[in-house]
């Protein structure tokens, strides 16, 4: 499910004011690769940019009022945030400080943006239009996230698989389904229905901040809408394994509330779904190698086979759509592997009293 391209039939009667609102902790080094793709937007509708400096100490205001300056498009407001309160995210508190501006106070639209995602120029006629045409509360993307190095070839794709399976986009974009889901890093939320949830404060103290904005706009009855897009794409790297672990043992027991007993079942369940199959291959090779009994070793071989082809047939579009040869969806177990060992060090990091945390920050239990 992908973000529409432009089209007459999106095209609303209105165009409606929108406030971009990028928090940025110490992002002086992304933000020229980034900010000029929103000054380039190409809306007929009244657009302003805020940019919230959170507490930075490499001179990212200095950066973002530079950029604002040579550009001819909209302009650039910059919001130093207070300091943190107790019971916030630091994230959530950037996107309060920056949804709380003069500019976002005279617009219908909030588009929330991380500081290393790029957007191609027509990036606001698209949402605003399918926004508009589906009467929807929130329209997110899925940014294309960067898979060049050999990790994150194995583990980007599979990222974004094992979101799918939990948060079916069809699913999540169904009114009467109960399953709701964002992308954080480009998300277009109707102020109104912000406001009708109390703002930011409804979910200050969430790490998941995307999904659980998504969560509190459905369950008052809106209506969301997440898709994949290409050409809105984050610039920024993992630097190996270590940089895809961090992400993902950042949040990963979080996603599960804190659940020994959740915790069990998806190790259990992500086990049996995704190493069982090739162990059954491999079990029954040895075994038909040596002489063992062949009706059980054919058994486990059949069975093992159906269940590894079956997941990389499921696997290969995302591969695919990361510009990846279709046999490396084969890899697939061994990415569920470090997966499950991502997710149990999420859970050491909790009772440890180090949970998540944003851009240097960390939350305890």
């Amino acid at each position: 499910m992908q973000l529409p391209a432009s089209s007459p039939a999106l095209e609303p009667d209105r165009w409606l004011a929108v406030t971009a609102v990028v928090p940025a902790r110490n992002e002086a080094a992304v933000l020229p690769s980034t900010l000029p793709t929103l000054l380039d937007q190409d809306y007929p509708g009244r657009f302003e940019i805020v940019v919230v400096d959170d507490s930075s100490t490499d001179g990212t205001t200095e950066v973002a009022e530079g950029i604002g300056a040579g550009s001819p498009g909209p302009g650039v407001h910059v919001v130093s945030a207070s300091p943190l309160p107790d019971g916030w995210a630091g994230k959530v508190w950037a996107m309060h400080s920056g949804a709380t501006s003069a500019p976002a106070q005279r617009c219908e639209y909030i588009l929330l943006t991380d500081a290393d995602i790029a957007h191609p120029p027509d990036l606001l006629r698209r949402l605003v239009g399918l926004a508009r045409h589906r009467e929807l509360d929130l329209a997110s993307v899925m940014a294309h996230l960067r898979a060049v190095t050999p990790f994150e070839r194995l583990l980007v794709p599979a990222f974004v698989y094992f979101f799918g399976l939990l948060y079916p986009f069809r699913w999540s974009n169904d009114p009467w389904a109960q399953t709701s889901a964002a992308a954080g890093g480009c998300v277009l939320v109707q102020r109104r229905a912000l406001e009708r949830l109390g703002g930011f404060e409804s979910i200050r103290g969430e790490i998941i901040d995307d999904c659980a904005l998504a969560a509190r706009i459905k369950q008052a009855g809106g209506r969301t809408w997440l898709g994949l897009g290409r050409d809105v794409h984050s610039v920024r790297g993992y630097a190996g394994l270590s940089g895809v672990w961090h992400v993902v043992a950042r949040t990963a027991y979080t996603q599960l509330a804190y659940s020994p007993i959740r915790l069990v079942g998806t190790v259990v369940g992500l086990l049996l779904t995704f190493l069982a199959p090739p162990i059954a291959v491999v079990a029954a090779g040895v075994g038909l190698l040596v002489g063992a009994a062949l009706e059980p070793s054919f058994a486990a071989l059949a069975l093992g086979t159906l269940g590894w082809g079956l997941m990389t047939v499921s696997f290969v579009p995302m591969t695919r759509w990361y510009g990846g040869p279709a046999l490396l969806a084969v890899m697939l177990p061994l990415s569920a592997v470090i997966y499950v060992a991502m997710t149990l060090d999420s859970a050491r990091r909790h009772y440890a009293g180090v949970g998540g945390g944003w851009k240097g920050r960390t939350y305890g239990r």
